[in-house]
């Protein structure tokens, strides 16, 4: 009776994100814009505010439509909305500091959040979001737009160098999303399969990795970037290749989780240090 009353105070399926990879993929673009960005004011605080209503709004916003929906009991309605108005509210208090402030170019960047944002609801009104692999690749990409915002709002100055931060972290946040994917179908698989068996599984998802390990090696060779972010990729691209040869065959989603959150933790710690190298 305790634990019930304490889930109808705070219910935390509605207002919290209930997939643990989601935090990391939120946390990982903007702890490293925070860091590169080198400077801790009234700015970055008002962005991180503005940047955790956004991210927590999603769950109560999903929950809401499917309680109008049909899709969930009509009694998640008021608990979700109400959780809603206050991510909103908090959303707008750090988006408006930030405006009154004149950092006028957030805006810029809240324009694909809310397109995104209003796909995902469409797509949960008409039970169509299950398995979207393109919505959440697109969602990462809004995600990676904290680092760059972090880094330009901290340095109270729009720069056009940051931009290399929101492509690189997009490109990782959806190899990401590619793998987990590959490792939630090989739960499915009753025996290990062949050896070209698991190679075919895994074609996408060792195509984004060495691509993009190539691509920043490249880039890192002509002086577009620090050198040094090509260990952070070299990371994911040995874990690839690592889960496509060995399935997850029975393994728990929670073993899925937090083994990538520990790659996606270890990829942030060297792309700031990598960062932080000679070109």
């Amino acid at each position: 009776m305790v634990a019930a009353s304490r889930r109808r105070r705070f219910p935390k399926h509605i207002a919290l994100p209930q997939d643990h990879g989601a935090w990391f993929l939120f946390l990982s673009p903007l702890v490293i814009g925070l860091v590169l960005g080198g400077r801790w004011n009234l700015n970055t605080l008002l962005f991180v505010l503005a940047a955790l209503g956004a991210f927590l709004a999603r769950q109560p916003a999903s929950i809401l439509v499917k309680a109008l929906a049909g899709r969930r009991p009509r009694r998640d309605a008021g608990p979700a909305l109400r959780f809603l108005l206050a991510y909103a509210a908090l959303t707008a208090l750090g988006v408006g500091g930030l405006l009154a402030r004149g950092q006028v170019y957030i805006l810029y960047l809240a324009v694909p959040g809310l397109i995104v944002f209003a796909w995902h609801l469409w797509l949960l009104a008409r039970r169509r979001e299950r398995r979207q692999m393109g919505v959440e690749l697109v969602g990462v990409g809004v995600l990676a737009l904290s680092a760059p915002a972090a880094v330009w709002v901290a340095q109270g100055r729009y720069q056009p160098a940051s931009w290399w931060l929101w492509i690189l972290l997009w490109f990782e946040a959806a190899t990401a999303i590619v793998y987990t994917y590959l490792r939630l179908e090989q739960r499915g698989w009753t025996v290990r399969p062949t050896l070209a068996a698991r190679l075919r599984a895994g074609a996408r998802a060792l195509a984004y990795a060495t691509f993009n390990l190539l691509a920043v090696y490249a880039l890192g060779r002509a002086g577009q970037i620090p050198q040094g972010v090509t260990w952070a990729f070299a990371v994911q691209w040995l874990e690839v290749v690592w889960g496509t040869l060995h399935p997850a065959i029975k393994r728990r989603p929670a073993y899925i989780g937090l083994r990538q959150g520990f790659v996606t933790i270890l990829f942030t710690v060297l792309f700031i240090w990598g960062w932080g190298t000679k070109p």
